[in-house]
């Protein structure tokens, strides 16, 4: 298994519990983009991605973000698919128990993520990558 795929598979240890608190994985000047979000946006840095995270996840009672499957794709790349489930704070809304397919792509650089594109629509994340399911 290669550096990347260990790499990303302890990011997601860590997420699948629940725990968003680890920056280590991150280049601190990352390129991040929340791709099909709603309002979540894209930048510059892990301040700012830690801010749009951590304040995305106080609009939830509950929410549950959990690796699927990991896929190299080329040398500097993975593409995590997941799973999303959760109920709004507030609002009730759920991603119900059959979830929303997701993805996120890390492309790495000596051992650190440079780059983040987290996708709500793993079509999307796939038809972004030329990929099918």
């Amino acid at each position: 298994m290669s550096e990347n795929l260990d790499l990303a598979r302890s990011i997601y240890a860590d997420w699948n519990r629940g725990d968003y608190s680890s920056a280590s994985w991150a280049d601190p000047e990352i390129e991040w983009d929340f791709v099909d979000w709603f309002m979540l946006g894209s930048g510059k840095g892990m301040a700012s991605l830690n801010q749009t995270w951590l304040g995305f996840l106080r609009t939830w009672d509950e929410f549950h973000n959990e690796a699927r499957d990991y896929r190299e794709v080329g040398d500097d790349r993975v593409l995590v698919l997941t799973r999303f489930w959760g109920r709004g704070r507030g609002s009730g809304l759920e991603v119900g128990d059959a979830g929303s397919n997701g993805a996120s792509l890390f492309e790495m650089q000596d051992g650190r993520v440079i780059r983040a594109a987290f996708y709500w629509s793993r079509d999307l994340a796939l038809a972004d990558l030329g990929l099918a399911e």
